[in-house]
Order: C-alpha cells, then structure tokens, then sequence
C-alpha cells in the first residue's frame, strides 16, 4: 500500500550522488524540485550549486528544474545555470513530470527525479512511473519547527528501510556518501529532529557546565579606551572574486556589525573569562541577523548568522598576539578563500556556533585587558587595549607552508607558532605551536599559487 510512497532511493543531499554513475546505470536527465533539495526555501542559487549543474551537464545528464513555484522564482534561480524548467508544475500530478520528460526529448526509463518531499515529489513520480531519489531536506541551523508531513516521512523512510523497495536504483552515492540507511550514523544525523534534540542537549550541557565551573565571565564594558595598545587587527568586511556571492558578503557585514556591537569595550578584569557567545547572545532574524556564508556538513552554504566566524577569528588574531591565554578554541578550514596579497597566518579557521562550540580567552595577567571592535569605511578593526605597557611583545610565525593533494582534494599545510619576545633584549623567550593546520581548500583550485603546490 505504501509502493507509491516509497522512493527509489535515498541521499543526504545532491552533492552526495554521484552522477557519473547514473549516466553508467543508463539514465539521460534528472528532474529535481528547487526548494529545500537544492537550495533553502526562498533562497537563490549558489556557486556550490551553479558548479553542480556544471558537473552534472558535464557527466553527459540534461537537466530540468521541476517545481510548483511562479516563473519569476525560478528565473530568479537560474540565473547562473544553463537549464530547461516547468513552473507552476501541480505536483504530484504526474502529467508534469511526463511533460518534463517530453521537454526533456528523453524516455520515462532514462529520467530519474530528485526532491525532498514524499508526499508531493515522489508521489507524482512514481504515479509517473519515473525513478526516484529522496535527498534530505534543507535545514537551517537555527530552525527548531518542523511541518507535520515531515514527521510522517520519517516514519515512513524508517519503513521503507526495511522493505525490498530499498536500493532500486542501485549504488548512485559519490566515494564516502552512501546511503543515509546503508552505513552507520549519529543520533544527530539521523533527521532534522534529532539535530534539533542533539543540538538543544549540548546548548543545557554548556548552560550547566558554565553554572557549575566556577568560572568569572566578563560583563562589563567601557566607552573609555584605555590608553596602551597591546595588539591590533584589521580585515575587509566584504570579499570580491570568482564564486564569492556579493549578498552573502553583504549580509556576513551586517552580522559582524551587529555582533561587535555587543563586544565594543569589553573589560576582561583579571582571573575573568571572555565568552564569544555569553557576550553576544542568540542569533535571529528578530535581532536583525541575516543569512551569511557558513560551512556547513563541510561546504559553504547560506546561513543566519554567517561570517560571525570571521569576528572570531579576528578576535582569536587579538589574543594570540597578547600574553592571555586560549581556554577555548574550534576550527574550521584555514583556506576558505585565496589569500589576498601577503600570505597572513590565521586569516580565517576559527569556528563558532551557539552557544557550544564557542571562544573563549582568559585574562590571566594582573591587570584589566578591554576588547574593542568596530566597523569602518568597510574594514572590520579590533584592538586589545589595556593601562600599561606589557615587558613582552608577540607574534605569529608559520613554517613549511604549502597545499599538496590528497585523494583528490587539496589541503592547505602548515605549522603555526606563536613567539613570545622580551622587548628589551629582543630574545625569543619562547615558541609554541598553536596549529598544526591542515585544512581543506574550499577555494577553486584553479586559484592555488602553483610554486606552492607540492
């Protein structure tokens, strides 16, 4: 009773099949729906998106956009990429889908059909006679509610698991991304609810640990900066160049402005404990944050509250060039974009996420440090003050840096120190490495410096 329910098969997303591997198993086009399988609800497309279409035209495939919104949303969405569309579709009615195969100038057998939702995407497909792929629908981090569709597909993918319907279509997954039911996996991958459940656990987790530490965090701030420089920092808001989306920019400036506000002036007396996230506090659209560029499941995608990572980071630069100390640190990749003019260690890797996945610094000299941070003629400034001069000065070298080739995907590689050096004699009192990095690029390859590819 379910066969018309139940798809051919299922993916974690559209980046997780492997389209080469269709065209082998004898498919012509794919049909996907745009909203929650390719890109967030609303959303446009994006260059990771763009270069997909590219991948998948280039594996011999046609394309066709098959979606029940008006034609301005999908224009809109196409704007970058070369394929054919129905709007306006009614699905599940199965007499589009047959009108998308014609369109496509391909047979029902050769075509194969991508979306996110059983009850509309699959149903019409299968009433079709069309295969099939459910990819798991888009979830922005901070959104908690769910429709109640959503809760009778899990019920009904948890059946299917067990059924001979499983697997119709045969392995379609890139090498690592099988199957969402054919390998093992967290609790908190299993579905949006349980990344949901999984994340609210570890925000009471850190509520409680913070409650039960000890720990004196800092609150107060000052409009008086204090008088003596201990290390400052700047960096451009917004970047430019070949698959940088200039809205994402744009918004990713209007968060860090947003979240610097709450930090300008911050004085971190001694023994306290500086908290990116106490500081700041939640991130929503309700506070005026908007969607930025995030890494998510380890790609760039849109998300609320994107490029916060940047604000940390720049803070992360503030304290590794001072004598307090990092209690608490998460990285990210340290190459998600080609380096702008001098090779800077740092540029980016540091990782924030509300409220437990945070930075943290403690100011474990004998006298008060205060943060200050600011946005300016479209540079984000930060600076760590404090009333007297300290006897040592810091900084940050990298050795042995290079990118090499692993299995196909390029890492950036380096070892990071942090040096201390007394101001009177010069003499490197000490070296500390900070960072063995290996961080994937996220970059076009094309733009790696050849001279430093190994």
């Amino acid at each position: 009773m379910f066969d018309k329910l139940f798809p051919d098969e299922y993916a974690e997303s559209v980046f997780t099949i492997d389209y080469d591997k269709l065209y082998k198993l004898g498919y012509r086009g794919v049909i996907f729906d745009i909203d929650n399988t390719l890109v967030h609800h609303g959303d446009g497309s994006n260059e990771a998106i763009d270069e997909l279409f590219r991948t998948i035209h280039k594996a011999g495939l046609k394309t066709l956009l098959l979606s029940n919104n008006s034609k301005e949303r999908v224009e809109m969405f196409i704007k970058n990429i070369e394929t054919e569309y129905i709007d306006s579709a009614d699905k599940p009615d199965p007499a589009c889908y047959l009108a998308a195969v014609k369109k496509l100038g391909i047979k029902k057998s050769e075509a194969v059909y991508v979306g996110d939702q059983i009850f509309t995407d699959i149903l019409g497909a299968n009433r079709a006679g069309i295969d099939s792929i459910l990819v798991r629908f888009i979830q922005l981090p901070d959104e908690m509610r769910i429709g109640v569709r959503r809760y009778a597909e899990y019920a009904l993918l948890a059946l299917w698991r067990r059924t001979r319907y499983a697997h119709r279509i045969g392995d379609v997954y890139t090498e690592g991304g099988g199957s969402f039911w054919s390998r093992d996996v967290l609790f908190c991958n299993i579905s949006p609810l349980t990344y949901a459940i999984s994340e609210t656990k570890e925000k009471i987790k850190r509520i409680l640990s913070d409650a039960m530490s000890g720990e004196s965090f800092a609150h107060s701030r000052s409009r008086r900066r204090m008088k003596t420089l201990i290390s400052t920092h700047s960096n451009k808001l917004i970047k430019t160049g070949k698959g940088i989306d200039p809205v994402l920019q744009e918004n990713k400036a209007v968060n860090i402005a947003l979240a610097s506000s709450k930090m300008d002036g911050m004085v971190i007396r001694p023994g306290e404990v500086f908290s990116f996230w106490r500081t700041v506090g939640s991130i929503t659209e309700r506070k005026g944050y908007k969607a930025g560029r995030i890494i998510s499941d380890n790609k760039l995608t849109p998300g609320l509250g994107g490029g916060l990572c940047n604000l940390a980071n720049t803070i992360h630069l503030l304290v590794l060039h001072s004598p307090l100390e990092v209690t608490e640190f998460h990285s990210h990749s340290d190459a998600l974009a080609p380096d702008e003019g001098k090779r800077v260690p740092f540029s980016s890797g540091t990782s924030v996420c509300y409220n437990y996945i945070d930075y943290r610094f403690r100011n474990n000299t004998d006298r008060p440090v205060q943060l200050c941070l600011r946005c300016e003629d479209g540079k984000l400034i930060g600076e760590l003050r404090c009333g007297k001069p300290f006897p040592y000065r810091y900084e940050i070298v990298e050795e042995d840096h290079h990118f090499s080739k692993e299995n196909g995907v390029f890492y950036r590689i380096s070892k990071i120190y942090k040096l201390t050096i007394d101001k009177k004699t010069d003499e490197v009192i000490e070296k500390k490495l900070v960072r063995d990095n290996h961080s994937e690029v996220m970059f076009d390859y094309d733009l790696i410096p050849k001279e430093l590819i190994r």
